[in-house]
């Protein structure tokens, strides 16, 4: 068994958020999970944000929704991949 993750750490939400959303948004039909984590509520919000998401498809796919995010500014997106020995 073998998992795929993009974890995609972003500053500056109000700038990057909406660029981020319309590439996630686009590349919707390859991530099977998606969680946003950012510090704060209501008055107290963070500029600072981490998206996790677990992807599926091919190596492809992913590789190219990988390097459109790290394409905006204040964004930094890296994969991980996990595999179990049978």
């Amino acid at each position: 068994m073998e998992k795929h993750a993009l974890l995609i750490l972003i500053d500056h939400r109000n700038e990057a958020a909406v660029n981020v959303q319309k590439t996630l948004t686009g590349w919707g039909c390859i991530i099977k999970t998606r969680l946003g984590i950012h510090d704060g509520v209501l008055d107290k919000c963070s500029q600072h944000g981490l998206i996790f998401c677990e992807l599926v498809g091919d190596t492809e796919k992913r590789d190219e929704l990988t390097r459109k995010l790290n394409l905006i500014k204040g964004v930094k997106a890296e994969q991980v991949s996990l595999k179990l020995d049978e």
